[in-house]
């Protein structure tokens, strides 16, 4: 079956057309203004190749407890789709919008909602669950939900294949690391750990988001800092992490100016990595012990002094990178040391493979 993926992002739409064989036979990436794509562009990508689709796959942010794996799209599904983009505002909706436009231009194809949420479905409760009152967690339904779960699903899959070992009992620690950023716990293939919670703002620092604060912070600077809830979520969304510290989102800015030897980008690196380190052990303890650690994701997959500065405090671990190796790798590659007790991996970010994959299961065709 060839499937049309659809990924849209903030600012636009990533369209990819995968064969029989997952080859990549066309792909585009519009301009989606307000994550508005032009109707009549869409159009034009899609008769330029893209629309020989038989069946399409829509990255969806948010499944909320309903949507545990991915599902055929009809009106039913749509509509608790729009639902719940109350529990995520920012995103919900431009993956709707995508689905609203392309099966308009493909109206009698077949198409797939695939999750980020999904992946995380087999998180245990002890891992899902936050410590507040039992009233509130039934009434709102707040648990950790985790994304980024396509990303995370693939390397479940990747992983062992480049380590030449079967999932099972395999314990690997994901370390998706972009504009935004999470870790995940696998073991056996499946999610038992994650560092993003309710929201994409949970756990590591990132571009632009806080990453993890204290809720008593956030409490305070609403009570006694003359903010606005909008000001603060804005602030926190758009405002913080790298840019915060550095004044820069782009990780390549800011280490080169932290190797200039510039204070404020010295400290927003050491401050990331810091984070970064903390996580991969905390993961490392959901798996009582690792067996690979796997770097994705656009700052994962190019930043070879992230993936050293995050492994240099690692050691106790077992895991230890080859510089040579990780300096040269490109794509999918092993960069362990050869004496490593741990494996290291690259393996580049194809969200696409992992919803075509859904979107063929779905279908009946695998």
């Amino acid at each position: 079956m060839r499937v049309l993926t659809v990924n849209a992002g903030s600012s636009s739409l990533k369209l990819r057309l995968l064969g029989d064989d997952d080859e990549t036979l066309a792909e585009r990436e519009l301009e989606a203004q307000h994550a508005r794509v032009d109707p009549a562009q869409l159009r034009e990508a899609l008769d330029d190749g893209l629309g020989e689709a038989e069946g399409v796959a829509h990255r969806i942010v948010h499944g909320g407890e309903r949507f545990r794996e991915a599902v055929r799209l009809d009106d039913a599904v749509e509509h608790e789709l729009r639902d719940l983009t109350r529990l995520a505002p920012l995103h919900q909706p431009k993956s709707l919008d995508a689905l609203d436009a392309v099966s308009e231009v493909l109206p009698g194809v077949p198409a797939v909602a695939c999750f980020d949420t999904a992946f995380h479905a087999t998180l245990p409760p002890a891992a899902a669950t936050y410590a507040l009152p039992v009233a509130l967690r039934e009434r709102w339904g707040v648990r950790r939900f985790g994304f980024h779960g396509l990303s995370h699903g693939w390397v479940a899959r990747r992983a062992p294949e480049l380590l030449g070992r079967a999932p099972d009992g395999l314990g690997i620690v994901s370390c998706h690391l972009g504009a935004g950023a999470s870790l995940c716990a696998i073991h056996d293939g499946a999610s038992v750990d994650t560092t993003m919670g309710f929201t994409p703002l949970e756990g590591l620092v990132m571009a632009t988001r806080s990453g993890s604060v204290d809720p008593g912070l956030i409490v305070w600077l609403l009570q006694a800092g003359d903010l606005s809830v909008d000001d603060l979520a804005y602030g926190l969304e758009h405002e913080s992490g790298l840019l915060g510290l550095t004044g820069s989102a782009d990780m390549r800015e800011v280490r080169g100016r932290a190797a200039a030897g510039e204070p404020a980008a010295r400290l927003g690196l050491d401050v990331y990595l810091h984070r970064l380190r903390a996580g991969i052990a905390a993961m490392t303890a959901a798996l009582d012990g690792i067996d690979a650690l796997v770097f994705t994701g656009g700052v994962g997959e190019h930043a070879p002094a992230v993936r050293a500065g995050a492994a240099d405090g690692l050691a106790y671990l077992g895991v230890k990178l080859d510089p040579d190796l990780n300096a040269a790798a490109e794509g999918d590659a092993e960069i362990a040391a050869p004496d490593a007790a741990v494996g290291a991996l690259v393996v580049e970010a194809r969200e696409d493979l992992e919803m075509a994959r859904q979107a063929r299961r779905v279908l009946g065709q695998i």
